[in-house]
């Protein structure tokens, strides 16, 4: 069966993350941070004090990179490194107080854009594609 190249499903996937971001990164330019900061931000909204290589390696950059996005970071208070108690070559990244309101827009702008994307999809197809997608990324996962 051929199909369109555009309607194929890894095509589909990745122009449909992309306009996603493209939508955040649209809606967000006000609020002073760039995509790899709110970014940073969100990721350890999910694992504050988590050791710099182990953000790094979630986020699938390069260490050498994340770290220059924590300077910024850093700079403009928005997180603090600090030693890892448990290994003197490490350091832990914990959000400050500051980030907390930042956290709470980029949230109720992501559940805009989520709203804007689930136009016009019942709860019922929405609650499916989310168990396929998982079922996906498991079956895909870092343990196969």
């Amino acid at each position: 069966m051929k199909t369109d190249i555009n309607e194929g499903f890894g095509f589909v996937i990745h122009d449909v993350a992309r306009l996603l971001r493209w939508s955040f990164d649209r809606q967000s330019q006000d609020l002073g941070l760039t995509r790899a900061q709110w970014s940073v931000l969100a990721h350890l909204f999910r694992g504050d004090g988590i050791q710099q290589k182990s953000l790094a390696c979630l986020m699938d950059i390069a260490p050498i990179t994340l770290a220059r996005h924590l300077d910024h970071l850093e700079v403009d208070a928005w997180i603090e490194r600090r030693d890892d108690p448990n290994d003197r070559r490490a350091k832990r990244v914990y959000l400050t107080p500051k980030a907390k309101p930042m956290i709470e827009k980029l949230g109720k702008l992501g559940q805009k854009i989520r709203i804007q994307a689930l136009s016009g999809i019942d709860a019922k197809d929405e609650k499916m594609f989310l168990d396929v997608l998982l079922r996906i990324r498991e079956n895909l996962g870092d343990n196969n």
